[in-house]
This record gives C-alpha cells, sequence and structure tokens, in this order.
C-alpha cells in the first residue's frame, strides 16, 4: 500500500525549520490537516485545507475519505511523543503513513536548560489528569512537563506546594524554538509571574519540604500513604504478593476484593504503561479507593463497583490476576482462573479459614507454591515492649501453563 498519508511535525521557526522532505510533503499536498496555527505557519498552498474539530472522530474521516489522495497532517514537534501519530495509528496503518517529525519540545526544553534528556522524566499534562504528577514527585528529580494551556503552570504549581513540593524551582518555557520564546522562573511556592502562552513547558527541579514524606516506586508503601478504614494489606504484606506478581509494562492486573486499592495501586506505580482493574463491592471502599489512587499518582485505576464473580463479566482478560477478598465465594476462583491469560500469574491472600481452604484446594489442584506469612511489631507492654502479632495470612501463587 502506498503512502498516501504523511504527519509532519512543525515547530515555532515554521517553515524554516522543516526538512527538504518535510517541505516537499507540504507543497505537494492536495489536503492539509491541522489546527488555525500550524496552517498559519506554512503559509499559502493550492492544498484544500482542514482544521481539526473537536472531537477529532470527524476529522479522521474527513482523512479517511480522501485516502489515495496526498494528504497532509501538520502536527507540533514530534507527532509521536505525546502527538496525533499515535491517535491516527488507532485509525490508519503504518503502512499507509509516513512520519516526518520536528524536534521535540523535550528535546528543545532540555537544551534550553541544559539538562541532558535522558536523566529527565518527561510527561504530559495535555488532557490528562493533572494528578498524575503526583507519581514523579521525588526529591531530587527533574520534570518536563507539557501543559495543557495557559493557565496551567499555575495550577500546577498550586499542585507541587500542596503535595510538599513549595520549593522546587519552576521555570515556564514558552514558544519554544520560535522568535518569541520566552523563559520565566519562580518557584512552586511562588510562581513565576504570568500571563502564559497557551504553548508552554514546564521544566520543574523537585525539591521536598522537610516534612514531606517522599514516596518510593517500589512496591511496600508505608500504610500511612493510604486512606483505609483498617482493613489494608499492611506494608510487610503488600510487598510479597506484588514480587509474585511480576508486574512488566503493559500489563493488566485484576484486584479483586480490592478493598482500598493497595494492590492495584503499587502495581500501578511499580512499572510504566500498565494496567489495573480494582473490583470492590464496599461503595466507601470504592471511593476510598479512587481517592487513593488520585492521591498517589495513578488515577487512571479503573474501578467497578460490584461483587465479583459477576461484576468480573466483560473485563478485558488480565495478565495477572490477585484475590484479596472474597476466596470463599462460590465461583470466584473459576472465573478467575478461566479469563487469566496463559502464562499469567495468579495470587490469593486469605486471612479466614474459608479462604484458607479455597487456596489450599487451588494448590492442590494447580500446584503452585503455598506459604503463610507471619508479622509482628515491636508495641509498648506496661513499661516494656513486646511483640503484638498480626492476623497470619496465608498466600497461594500460581502460574496458568
Amino acid at each position: 500500500m502506498s503512502k498516501w498519508l504523511t504527519v509532519v511535525g512543525i515547530g515555532e521557526d515554521g517553515n524554516g525549520g522543516l526538512s527538504a522532505a518535510a517541505s516537499s510533503a507540504i507543497a505537494s499536498a492536495q489536503t492539509l490537516v491541522g489546527g488555525k496555527r500550524h496552517l498559519d505557519l506554512v503559509g499559502a498552498t493550492s492544498a484544500e485545507r482542514l482544521v481539526w474539530s473537536s472531537p477529532l472522530d470527524a476529522t479522521l474521516d474527513l482523512i479517511a475519505a480522501r485516502r489515495g489522495m496526498r494528504v497532509v497532517v501538520l502536527a507540533s514537534g514530534d507527532p509521536m511523543w505525546f502527538g496525533i501519530g499515535a491517535t491516527l495509528l488507532k485509525r490508519f496503518s503504518i503502512d499507509e503513513m509516513a512520519v516526518l517529525p520536528h524536534i521535540s519540545a523535550f528535546g528543545l526544553a532540555a537544551a534550553e536548560m541544559g539538562w541532558p534528556l535522558d536523566a529527565v522524566e518527561k510527561l504530559s499534562l495535555h488532557g490528562r489528569p493533572l494528578e498524575a504528577l503526583a507519581l514523579h514527585l521525588a526529591p531530587g528529580a527533574k520534570l518536563l512537563a507539557l501543559t495543557a494551556d495557559g493557565a496551567a503552570p499555575a495550577a500546577i504549581a498550586a499542585f507541587l506546594a500542596a503535595h510538599g513540593y513549595g520549593d522546587s524551582a519552576v521555570t515556564v518555557l514558552e514558544h519554544l524554538g520560535g522568535p518569541k520564546m520566552r523563559r520565566t522562573v519562580g518557584t512552586a511556592a511562588s510562581p513565576p509571574p504570568g500571563p502564559y502562552a497557551d504553548l508552554n513547558t514546564l521544566a520543574i527541579e523537585c525539591v521536598a519540604d522537610a516534612s514531606t514524606l517522599a514516596l518510593s516506586r517500589v512496591p511496600g508503601l508505608p500504610d500511612a500513604a493510604f486512606a483505609h478504614d483498617g482493613q489494608l494489606t499492611k506494608r510487610a504484606v503488600r510487598a510479597a504478593p506484588l514480587g509474585a506478581l511480576a508486574p512488566r509494562p503493559g500489563q493488566l492486573l485484576w484486584d479483586i476484593g480490592a478493598g482500598n486499592g493497595s494492590i492495584a495501586i503499587e502495581w500501578l506505580r511499580a512499572v510504566p504503561h500498565a494496567h489495573a482493574i480494582a473490583v470492590e463491592r464496599d461503595a466507601e471502599r470504592y471511593a476510598r479507593l479512587l481517592h487513593n489512587a488520585k492521591t498517589l499518582g495513578v488515577p487512571q485505576l479503573q474501578a467497578v463497583l460490584g461483587s465479583a464473580p459477576a461484576a468480573l463479566a466483560g473485563l478485558p482478560n488480565p495478565d495477572a490476576v490477585f484475590v484479596g477478598g472474597g476466596l470463599s465465594t462460590p465461583g470466584l476462583v473459576d472465573a478467575a482462573w478461566a479469563a487469566l491469560k496463559p502464562g499469567g500469574m495468579f495470587v490469593g491472600n486469605a486471612v479466614t479459614l474459608e479462604g484458607e481452604s479455597a487456596l489450599a484446594e487451588l494448590h492442590r489442584s494447580k500446584g503452585g507454591e503455598m506459604m503463610r506469612l507471619a508479622v509482628a511489631h515491636a508495641e509498648p507492654v506496661g513499661p516494656h515492649r513486646g511483640w503484638r502479632a498480626a492476623m497470619p495470612v496465608t498466600q497461594w501463587i500460581g502460574r496458568k501453563t
């Protein structure tokens, strides 16, 4: 199939910054597609012009109707880095599409700041929840963030200050790569004065307040990091199933009987591009797990309010399953095991005899590994200290072959 659709990245320098191939594609295009700013940057041509609609689907339909014509889509910077390229690839094959990237905003911002790009966290807050920023906050971290509009820098600065990073240096970079480029410096607590252009990128050097609890992305967050009602998979026990589940990029976890969401949330924090569905039947815990997901930087957690196994119907098949509650519910284990993809990990935790019995049957029928985890904490006993044991947790780990 010939490549009739070309995606051209363009910067603030307009035609002057385009490669010969990009200039040639634009000059020969029969249809040009882009935002008004992009179309203005390339100047007059003989091509038909389509401005993106909202939502985009109507314009994508118009592009599809021109299949076989010379169609050029204009995009900011690198179209494949939080750009329109990924959206187009959901509709059109790469066999019919050529991508000609420009320098990304991240590359331009790193050059302006003097930061090695491979040592910087790069994220987009354009059309994404601001809470996702919390995942990347750590003392000494350097962040480059694509923003939504001119109001975003102030909102991001306020978010940083509210999360204990008020001393962080915040630099607003506007119109990167063009003649109107501007750099404004401040802190999260005293943000650089606006107004800002809608086209801006934020450079953040994270500095934690003295009282801020810095959170790792390694499984085993402090229990205090979660809002809970006491029914929480405790830190020492939580790390064991997460290690057994072995999260990998792009995988989907089912967290059944999710409670306050600790397992699903730590799964999402552990690796990039992971997915998780938390199933919880109690409305208060369901609301609490959504709150925890936002607070801990993974607002993408999908939550289902309902009782398993009925609530599992229609969900995408998981790469891993954790059952922390309801193991003795008729049909639950069978439904979860049947849905689990071949090669996937299944981990169950039980604190009741009924749940332990269900795990024993899994161990008998499917093999795997069964263990008991017992944790005790040192607590005051009169004027002295002694060990107070928590309820033991029985755990079964199995791989579906």
